[in-house]
């Protein structure tokens, strides 16, 4: 895309390509995205970045109206396996304020130097400013719905010092923190929490008390009712819970996190104008784009604010809502099986997990979600007080290495625990895979299953898909689809699996059927 094409977004607020990239104008100094409400500037005075990050880093500060930082994430960066990929998606699990630039590198596997260069050269900002941008989000996120004192919200986000955060605050939102806060205070922002979000939830069936509410933002048509339906047929009695019936459904975790635990609350989205809409099959005009996009209502109790950013992070895998619809939609709506499916449920997603390593044992194990239930009362950590169906966290791998835990589970948390597998957020993806189906019980067939939802991978699924799904139809020819769903292959099989045009959880030939979860 060049520069002219993002000057079209703009002019016409296309929402589709928020997060995307960003543009600023030099005649205000703010910066903005690219639906952003306000009027059009003219094409001399504007910059386009491709980072929130990238613009801050030349001086700009964030729109009080728009809110950029707050869009939801690229795409690309689900899609992508190469360095920059798997450093965004480390960088917004917050390895960086854990590990610094140097544990980033090590993951990765490259050199601190080739790191920053690699970044800077696609993004126009290195990890540093990049999770910086990421620190500053989380601060005025706290500063607007929770009553936290500034001091201690600062060391929250990830600042190392007041001086620092005082700087950063001023320098991206032109506002002190107190003067962001009253601006929430006096009626624009979403109030602020009168109970402290690190205090424990109450005890019984209510909702928890306080916390910190929040708003997660998605591009284009969501699939709600059917992402709702996916996790409260496969939720683990203990660890989640789906309350009400259709509509106004509220999905809730427990979260075991690195400074802490929590507890998270996600509401099913009204029918309206942020429930979804049905665009064409096949190619999607620009026009029709920008009026979609809504948010989930979340709620996050934490024991420790630190694990803020992570805890937000990881919901957004879970319900996938950094996908891009519209790419779907063009992809998949022109095949002759697809097409007719992606038109009857746009905004389908892949749902993703808020805990890899969970995910991968519940998949191992198989069978319905009481069996993994027996596990997590037996190996995970009681909540100090239960909240309603939420009692326990599940079990970390080094708790499921004992003589008593069934061997295939046995054999992938020894290699979790060990670091033999690794499925944190910026894996290199086909290793892991491979690493997998080489552990006793597991194989490629589950191994793939694991690869699509323990790590997010859109690009699972592959040709025989295609053929079974035609024979299956009783089509007169054989499809040849090989590449034509790729990167979007798992978007691919929820629709057949949706449409019962394949065994829920089955998978083609080669990685074929495989328990759900």
């Amino acid at each position: 895309m060049d520069d002219e094409t993002r000057y079209e977004a703009v002019s016409s607020r296309d929402a589709r390509f928020d997060g995307e990239f960003f543009f600023a104008v030099v005649t205000t100094g703010i910066y903005c995205r690219p639906s952003c409400p306000a009027v059009t500037p003219k094409r001399v005075n504007v910059r386009f970045f491709p980072s929130a990050a990238a613009a801050q880093a030349a001086g700009f500060r964030a729109c009080r109206r728009c809110r950029p930082d707050a869009v939801p994430g690229s795409a690309e960066w689900n899609v992508r396996a190469d360095l920059v990929g798997r450093a965004m998606r480390f960088i917004g699990d917050g390895v960086v304020e854990r590990e610094g630039v140097a544990g980033l590198a090590q993951r990765l596997g490259y050199s601190a130097r080739q790191v920053q260069r690699q970044l800077t050269a696609e993004l126009g900002a290195g990890p540093v400013a990049l999770a910086r941008a990421r620190r500053a989000h989380t601060a005025r996120v706290l500063l607007q719905t929770t009553a936290l004192p500034v001091t201690e919200l600062a060391f929250a986000a990830g600042f190392a010092s007041i001086r620092q955060f005082n700087d950063t605050m001023r320098e991206i939102y032109a506002g002190t923190p107190s003067e962001l806060r009253a601006a929430a205070v006096g009626g624009r922002g979403r109030g602020v929490t009168t109970t402290r979000p690190g205090s424990r939830p109450a005890p019984g069936g209510g909702p928890a008390a306080g916390g910190i509410p929040l708003r997660l933002a998605y591009r284009g048509p969501y699939a709600a009712a059917e992402i709702f339906d996916f996790l409260a047929e496969r939720a683990v009695p203990g660890v989640e819970e789906v309350r009400g019936g259709p509509g106004p459904r509220t999905y809730r975790r427990t979260l075991r996190l690195t400074y802490g635990s929590g507890i998270a609350e996600v509401e099913e989205p009204p029918a309206g104008p942020r429930g979804r809409s049905r665009p064409p099959a096949g190619r999607v005009c620009p026009a029709a784009r920008g009026g979609d996009g809504g948010w989930l209502e979340c709620r996050l109790l934490l024991t420790d604010l630190r694990d803020l950013s992570t805890a937000v992070q990881r919901l957004r895998r879970l319900f996938d809502l950094d996908a891009d619809p519209y790419a779907v939609t063009e992809r998949l709506g022109a095949d002759p099986v697809l097409g007719p499916l992606v038109a009857e449920r746009p905004g389908l997603r892949s749902p993703g997990a808020a805990d890899p390593e969970e995910m991968a044992v519940r998949i191992v194990l198989g069978g319905p979600p009481e069996r993994a239930a027996e596990l997590v009362r037996a190996y995970g950590k009681p909540l100090d007080a239960a909240d309603g169906g939420l009692t326990h966290l599940f079990p970390a791998p080094a708790e499921l290495t004992g003589a008593d835990v069934p061997e295939p589970v046995r054999a992938l948390c020894t290699a979790l625990a060990d670091g033999t597998v690794r499925l944190d957020a910026g894996a290199d993806r086909a290793a892991a895979e491979r690493a997998l189906a080489a552990l006793p019980g597991v194989g490629p067939r589950t191994a793939a299953y694991i690869r699509m939802r323990a790590l997010g991978d859109p690009d699972v699924g592959g040709p025989a898909v295609g053929e079974r799904a035609e024979a299956e139809r009783g089509a007169d020819r054989a499809a040849d689809p090989e590449g034509a769903w790729r990167p979007w292959g798992a978007y691919a099989l929820h629709h057949l699996w949706r449409a019962g045009l394949l065994q829920p959880g089955g998978l083609p030939a080669r990685t074929a059927a495989v328990p759900a979860a």
